[in-house]
């Protein structure tokens, strides 16, 4: 006789999966910190590096951001 290839049907009620284990707070927080400050720092320098506010002198920041800048919707010209 042909044996069946279907697997069998898991029910949503069945033990056999992997248990999933909350993050403590204190794991995740230093992590949150590091990308939030990275994603502030990228933001400056993406809207913000260039005339009276910048860091760097000349072009150099302006130029390799300058198409992400349009992209986000910050004028430059």
């Amino acid at each position: 006789m042909a044996q069946s290839i279907v697997p069998p049907a898991v029910s949503p009620t069945s033990t056999t999966g992997t248990a999933v284990t909350p993050l403590p707070l204190r794991a995740v927080l230093p992590w949150a910190v590091f990308v939030g400050t990275l994603m502030l720092v990228l933001l400056y320098f993406v809207g913000a590096e260039q005339g009276a506010t910048s860091v760097f002198s000349g072009a150099e920041v302006h130029e390799w951001v300058h198409d992400g800048r349009h992209l986000l919707g910050f004028p430059c010209h």
